[in-house]
């Protein structure tokens, strides 16, 4: 980790990625949703582009990416799908940033650690451990990444009438799902760990170095496949579920 100088601008900016991606792909510029939701599994994006219930965003220029946008009760939001692994995930956020987002949240699903009583369930992750390398670029090496203090104390009851269980855990964040082995799996569950995912600390790092408002949040559904039944989200795939959690998070950081 060489060489990083934290307070140094970056000579490769998200908006010249997306002015380049424009003038090749001849997209009108168009400002993005205010609140960005990441969808690393794909399974909101499917569902707004099978129902006919979203429709694709004409100027998200994003190269590795569609952007599909849907209504929240007159909540208009963004919905960029498959962005898995830290890297992925902060790119995509930086770019939403980039094209007029000032809220980013993301649900992943997530690996049981500690035991909890109901499954599936989501979890609002206040910290995140940094077994990643991309929050190292954009703070210097600790052991976790924090969600913001004054969106953590505006979100505080605001999951209560969800119909799914909202807890407030702490998630390892990895970039190696197939190496989470017996011993990993030990320690993090004896620091107190809920769960395992694979993007909340870099985008934590993310948001504290560039002062961005990003929520991560989790639905646990698998103890890893070491058990029968794991990776069950619901009904369409816990699409309605996850809808509903993304608009009570943007109004209760609205008001």
């Amino acid at each position: 980790m060489a060489g990083k100088d934290y307070a140094a601008p970056s000579l490769f900016e998200p908006a010249n990625l997306l002015r380049e991606a424009r003038r090749q792909n001849d997209l009108p510029d168009v400002p993005v949703p205010s609140v960005g939701l990441l969808d690393p599994d794909g399974d909101i994006v499917r569902h707004l582009a099978a129902s006919g219930r979203g429709r694709r965003h004409p100027g998200w220029a994003c190269y590795h990416t569609e952007m599909w946008t849907v209504e929240l009760d007159g909540i208009e939001i963004g919905v960029v799908g498959m962005a898995v692994g830290a890297p992925f995930a902060v790119l995509v956020a930086e770019q939403l940033a980039a094209s007029g987002a000032d809220l980013v949240i993301s649900i992943t699903s997530a690996g049981q650690i500690s035991p909890i009583d109901r499954l599936p369930c989501f979890v609002l992750i206040d910290r995140a451990l940094r077994d990643e390398g991309t929050s190292t670029h954009y703070q210097p090496p600790a052991r976790w990444s924090h969600l913001d203090d004054k969106l953590r104390t505006r979100l505080h009851g605001a999951f209560d009438n969800l119909p799914e269980p909202v807890l407030t855990g702490t998630a390892w964040t990895t970039d190696a799902p197939y190496r989470e082995t017996a011993a990993a799996v030990a320690a993090a569950e004896a620091e107190g760990i809920t769960c395992v995912e694979m993007e909340a600390a870099a985008l934590y790092a993310y948001a504290t170095a560039r002062s961005r408002d990003v929520v991560c949040l989790a639905h646990i559904t698998n103890t890893m496949a070491t058990a029968g039944d794991d990776f069950e989200k619901g009904t369409d795939n816990g699409v309605h579920d996850a809808l509903a959690l993304a608009r009570t998070v943007i109004v209760a950081l609205s008001r």
